[in-house]
């Protein structure tokens, strides 16, 4: 299996809804293939009747089933209708059918004007014409010949897998089957999976049912969901009222039933976590029972207080310092185009005279549906390599705000200036993004100690084509002063399959901080502790990482390739990120260098030493910034190239400087 060069993030409302197995599915989910569809009448969102004998001058019709919030339906709408332009004057017809009981007419309409639908958009009642073809899920498809009989159904092409998507198709299925419909041919693949929302139909509840929406199941949600699945927020539909959750009762089933919602991957066995999203088995089993009684809303008396949040943000209040990455929102093409869309940084002078000290921060994109990932950092004012950029926060898939402890904050120094690292997703749209970060600050007077962004990282791997299970290792240096671990956050891409943080004693005995054994892209969690943990001097970091580069992980972009460190997401990353108090420095102090990275000559030249000369001459040296700035002092017999003795000899110096 060879995919395209390319993949890109498609969301985390993929990663989180859309799944291969499905269960627990309704009783008609056997093939329909070979039935002849019936006659049925529907009204378009207009309230204009439509027949399925109005279409008998067709040779093929298309019924496609659709959802106004489902994200793979946004996402396949248009396409449809483009499909309905190519083969009008072939004399194909397309039909578009809304079954779910939770989108009502207005929503219908907004969805086909947004949507640019043209081909009749009706709204099925009862879901009986989706029982009538046996449909399962938005988006999808089904193909009619002349006697209108199903000679396909499934998806409509194989663009999107779970939590990624293509640059493009490798098949069009629906295409395809038109096609070989109207050549009077057998269709060569007949019944496909429908990856997308499972259609919400009406269902008979259980009005002496012990286990509600008002009384058990609003509050589960309110404590595991809303603040994702809110207006403005990530989630692709809101869960705060019984009319918003209703129609979703079995989707909710499915993702809970396979662990994919609420988002949460450590291992349990490990760690305490103060963020922890995961639902205990009671509330598991509540829902369950609560979908099987047909999802009853019980006595409104009974619901809990609705939570609060801060418009437009997640933080508990509104920023007191907000800054914009650019004066003017940068253009996002829709096509990544033959070389991806490099990471783009974007410069701002915050305009700050006097350290700053904040307690929270937040990263918020401006089109999330095409920003991967946003790291922020402060740095001197045209300063060169990143010796002394300051971590200052991030927005990546799956991160929620939480608050520092009490008497500790990050600094912002004075004078600095910004520095967004964007990484876009073009997703075949062209948007305008201009992103921001916002902070809650606090008096300096309210600080005794500073929080530090820390990471151990390993860019000397070489992973092999096909490697199921490619282990690559990273650990700190010692600390010289004992530290206070807050969070861990890992990071790897599109192959990465486990991580693991261990802490190193000074005796040799290891302790396993946080296990997340099935890593997942779209979901990059900080696992902040529940209680801060001391860590004693001397102690080290120390992380195992293990990547899946073979033809099973279906989001790997190639199988057949070794893949090296890189920023684009066909490349990899080996990064375990965490959050330590230190004591607090003094203004007049520069920024500091990470006094955990474990630097070595043999990862330095399995990173960069590209042709594999033991030797790293100039242009080898560009990506690796630090040694590029000092290239000159460390090529000590000025020959032009930096040998393994001559990187050992300054990395040494610098650790030894690092200690004092």
């Amino acid at each position: 299996m060879t995919f395209p060069p390319r993949l890109s993030r498609f969301g985390l409302t993929l990663a989180a809804i859309f799944t291969i197995t499905h269960s627990p599915l309704p009783a008609f989910a056997e093939s329909s293939l070979g039935a002849a569809i019936e006659e049925f009448l529907l009204q378009d969102y207009r309230g204009r009747e439509y027949a399925l004998s109005e279409f008998d001058d067709s040779e093929v019709v298309v019924v496609a089933f659709l959802g106004t919030e489902c994200p793979l339906a946004k996402l396949y709408g248009p396409r449809l209708q483009e499909l309905a332009d190519e083969y009008r004057d072939r004399k194909v017809a397309f039909i578009a059918v809304n079954s779910n009981v939770q989108d009502s007419i207005a929503e219908l309409s907004a969805y086909a004007r947004r949507h640019g639908l043209t081909m009749p958009v009706l709204k099925d009642p009862g879901n009986k014409v989706a029982d009538l073809f046996g449909a399962r899920r938005t988006p999808e498809v089904f193909v009619l010949d002349r006697n209108r009989v199903i000679r396909y159904q499934g998806r409509v092409d194989d663009q999107y897998v779970i939590g990624v998507v293509r640059d493009e198709p490798t098949r069009t299925d629906l295409k395809i089957a038109i096609d070989e419909v109207l050549d009077g041919k057998a269709v060569t693949v007949s019944q496909t999976d429908p990856i997308g929302c499972i259609i919400g139909r009406v269902r008979e509840v259980d009005a002496d049912s012990d286990i509600t929406y008002s009384n058990q199941i609003a509050r589960i949600f309110k404590a595991r969901c809303v603040e994702c699945h809110r207006d403005g927020e990530i989630a692709p539909f809101t869960l705060t009222t019984y009319e918003d959750v209703a129609g979703w009762g079995e989707m909710i089933a499915e993702v809970v039933e396979q662990g994919r919602m609420p988002p949460w991957h450590a291992a349990p066995e490990h760690g305490t976590f103060l963020n922890n999203r995961r639902l205990s088995d009671e509330e598991r089993e509540l829902i369950f029972q609560w979908v099987d009684a047909g999802c009853p809303q019980g006595d409104p008396a009974e619901l809990p207080e609705p939570p609060e949040f801060t418009a437009g943000w997640q933080l508990d209040r509104e920023p007191d310092l907000i800054v914009d990455m650019a004066d003017e929102p940068f253009p996002v093409p829709a096509d990544a185009g033959p070389e991806g869309v490099k990471y783009k940084y974007f410069t701002v002078d915050p305009n700050i005279d006097e350290d700053l000290w904040f307690t929270a921060s937040e990263v918020r994109p401006g089109v999330s549906e095409v920003v991967h990932h946003i790291i922020v950092y402060a740095r001197p004012e045209g300063s060169r390599g990143r010796r002394h950029w300051v971590f200052l926060s991030a927005y990546v898939p799956g991160l929620r705000v939480t608050a520092l402890p009490e008497r500790t904050a990050k600094r912002i120094p004075a004078g600095f200036e910004f520095v967004f690292e964007v990484h876009y997703t073009p997703n075949g749209s062209p948007h305008e993004d201009l992103s921001r970060i916002g902070f809650i600050l606090t008096d300096a007077g309210n600080v005794d100690q500073e929080v530090k962004t820390m990471e151990v990282a390993n860019a000397a791997f070489r992973i092999p084509p096909g490697d199921p299970n490619y282990e690559v290792t990273a650990k700190s240096g010692a600390s010289p002063v004992p530290l206070t671990l807050l969070s861990m956050s890992p990071h790897m891409h599109l192959r990465g399959k486990s991580f693991r943080y261990e802490l190193i004693h000074t005796d040799g005995t290891r302790e396993v901080l946080l296990d997340v054994p099935r890593y997942d892209f779209n979901w990059q969690t900080r696992y902040v502790l529940a209680e801060p943990m001391v860590v004693p001097a001397g102690a080290r970091m120390f992380c195992t990482a293990a990547f899946d580069n073979s033809e099973e992980n279906l989001a790997n972009p190639d199988p057949n390739k070794t893949v090296r460190w890189g920023d684009q997401s066909w490349d990899e990353m080996m990064i375990g990120y965490f959050d330590v108090i230190i004591p607090r420095r003094d203004s007049e102090q520069p920024a500091q260098p990470n006094i955990l990275l474990d630097l070595s000559a043999d990862r330095i030249f399995g990173a960069i030493d590209k042709d594999g000369n033991d030797a790293i001459s100039r242009e080898e040296a560009k990506p690796f910034e630090l040694l590029h700035a000092t290239f000159d002092r460390v090529d000590t017999d000025s020959d032009g190239l930096v040998q393994k003795s001559e990187l050992e000899n300054a990395l040494t110096k610098v650790k030894q400087a690092q200690q004092k």
